[in-house]
């Protein structure tokens, strides 16, 4: 009698831990958590002036909480809603590089990165 609930015991783990290492798999497919299957990708904001003469202020801003691709536009969507900016973000690095028309305003930067979602450890901005 022990040796049949031993069993049964042990095939129950088995089929729980093939389920989790499948859904495992299948969310590092789909993006992580932040993005389940039924979402759609996130639709970059286009910076309307491209010529990077005109911005000649630098931010960079280190940023956590980012794990897929639509972390990664989400964050630059929020920078490039901004007035003045020009933003691209580095999931590998963890890094938005802003360049701005004006001289930076590092916590309204970090507010928008903020309410977005993702949290700035470390704030550097170069005149």
């Amino acid at each position: 009698m022990n040796n049949v609930i031993n069993i049964v015991i042990i095939v129950v783990i088995a089929a729980l831990v093939v389920f989790g290492i499948a859904n495992y798999i299948k969310k590092l497919k789909k993006g992580g958590d932040c993005c389940p299957e039924h979402e759609e990708t996130t639709k970059s904001i286009k910076v309307k002036d491209r010529d990077k003469s005109h911005y000649p202020y630098e931010a960079k801003l280190a940023i956590d909480g980012m794990s897929c691709g639509n972390c990664v536009r989400n964050v630059e969507n929020a920078l490039n809603a901004l007035d003045g900016t020009w933003a691209s973000v580095s999931l590998e690095d963890n890094m938005a590089t802003v360049l701005l028309k004006d001289k930076p305003d590092i916590e309204k930067l970090s507010k928008a990165v903020s309410d977005a979602g993702y949290l700035v450890l470390k704030r550097k901005s170069t005149y």
